[in-house]
């Protein structure tokens, strides 16, 4: 692999995707806040991975895009928007699972489709809402992709 610097195109495409993924950060937390989502430990987690992952994203956002960071940045921004993943993923398990124990509650009969239909379209939690963190997670591992094995100027 050569020292050479990604086309000039590439790297203001992961500039912007850093801008959009910082901006669903932003907005997310901010959600997350004024819903009061951080009464215990638990509520605490993804606004935690959140604030990692801004710092990750502004970190990496802050190289010269001349020169492409050191491995060690790229790996643990990569890190971290797995951990916004994973966080998304059990977010929306708990999210669910709470979901259905109290719609078994009101409704011991409900089951199937039916069961999972009326799970999904509780509005508190809102039981897909965590996936934002797993498509903001995704969305940074995007915005690194072959990061380290940019062509050089002009094949991208």
């Amino acid at each position: 692999m050569t020292a050479t610097s990604p086309p000039a195109t590439l790297t203001a495409l992961r500039r912007r995707l850093l801008g959009v993924l910082l901006l669903g950060l932003a907005g997310t937390a901010t959600d997350l806040l004024l819903m009061g989502h951080y009464e215990d430990a638990s509520q605490m987690i993804p606004l935690v991975t959140i604030g990692l992952a801004a710092l990750a994203t502004l970190g990496l956002a802050a190289t010269s895009p001349a020169t492409p960071p050191a491995a060690v940045m790229v790996r643990a921004f990569q890190a971290v928007m797995i951990l916004l993943i994973l966080s998304g993923g059990a977010g929306t398990i708990l999210h669910y699972r709470a979901n259905m124990e109290f719609k078994l509650e009101m409704d011991a009969s409900l089951s199937g489709l039916a069961l999972f239909s009326s799970v999904v379209r509780a509005k508190s939690p809102p039981a897909l809402a965590p996936g934002t963190l797993v498509l903001l997670g995704l969305l940074g591992l995007v915005s690194v992709f072959r990061r380290r094995e940019d062509p050089p100027s002009g094949n991208g």
